[in-house]
């Protein structure tokens, strides 16, 4: 069974009568970034949690763009008992429509976004290096690459697991709302 998609405006009136905004993203790209009011339930452990309620009988979930929602529509929809609904284009549209977020700076980029930065400068760096120095130097690149691809294929990343040990990332304050749940599910 499939959510209904609902848009930024039509979701903000129906929070305002009381619904309740589930944010399914992951703690770190919650922390750095969310609605007021929402609640935070990542849909690694989605499955585990208990089941969602509100008082309203409604219920809106929403990611960074609605792919995450859009995807997992039927899981979400069995997390519920109640009315539930997607929030279409998720926190993206909800800032297009100009309507509040609640933003924490300080608090470093995703997990997966710097894995990514890391394995694009080892990319390059492989590349410049088995160029101008020498060229055993592109195996880097190669390596890199298959990094990528053993992650695409099993879903997960070692890169992500190692940039997870740094400082900045571990032990960080959570904001209000934050269920406390680890970077990884």
């Amino acid at each position: 069974m499939s959510l209904k998609s609902i848009d930024a405006r039509k979701a903000q009136t129906m929070v305002e009568a009381g619904a309740l905004l589930i944010d399914v993203r992951e703690p770190c790209e919650f922390d750095r970034e969310r609605i007021p009011g929402s609640m935070l339930h990542p849909m690694s452990k989605m499955r585990e949690a208990k089941p969602v309620t509100s008082n309203s009988g409604k219920v809106i979930f929403l990611c960074a763009t609605g792919a995450r929602t859009n995807a997992n529509s039927p899981v979400l929809a069995g997390c519920t008992d109640c009315e539930a609904y997607v929030l279409e284009g998720g926190l993206g549209a909800w800032k297009r429509a100009g309507l509040p977020v609640e933003r924490q700076e300080r608090q470093p980029v995703s997990i997966l976004r710097q894995a990514l930065m890391v394995a694009g400068v080892l990319a390059i760096a492989g590349f410049v290096l088995g160029t101008y120095v020498a060229p055993a130097w592109h195996l880097l690149s190669l390596l890199v690459g298959a990094g990528l691809l053993f992650s695409g294929t099993t879903n997960f990343c070692p890169m992500a697991f190692f940039v997870s040990l740094l400082p900045w990332n571990r032990n960080k304050p959570r904001l209000p709302g934050a269920t406390g749940i680890g970077q990884f599910g």
